[in-house]
């Protein structure tokens, strides 16, 4: 199961960001660590960068059912 939500992680940054060079890192149920890497942060402030990646993820965050809990790290990298 955290196999399968690690890939809609992954595949919803990457339509998001196809640039993007992304590492999903399954933690506790429920909690994941991404980086991302991409062109797309260049000349973008840390919360910027953020919300692009999260804004790419809140499907997978909304509601009480959410199989995404918490993202426990995130890292934004330029390449």
């Amino acid at each position: 199961m955290s196999e399968d939500i690690a890939q809609q992680l992954h595949a919803a940054i990457a339509s998001k960001l196809p640039d993007a060079v992304i590492e999903v890192t399954i933690g506790s149920p429920g909690h994941y660590a991404l980086a991302v890497t991409s062109a797309e942060f260049a000349d973008k402030k840390p919360v910027a960068k953020q919300r692009l990646v999260y804004s790419a993820i809140a499907h997978l965050m909304a509601g009480d059912a959410a199989p995404v809990h918490a993202i426990d790290k995130l890292i934004t990298r330029e390449p």
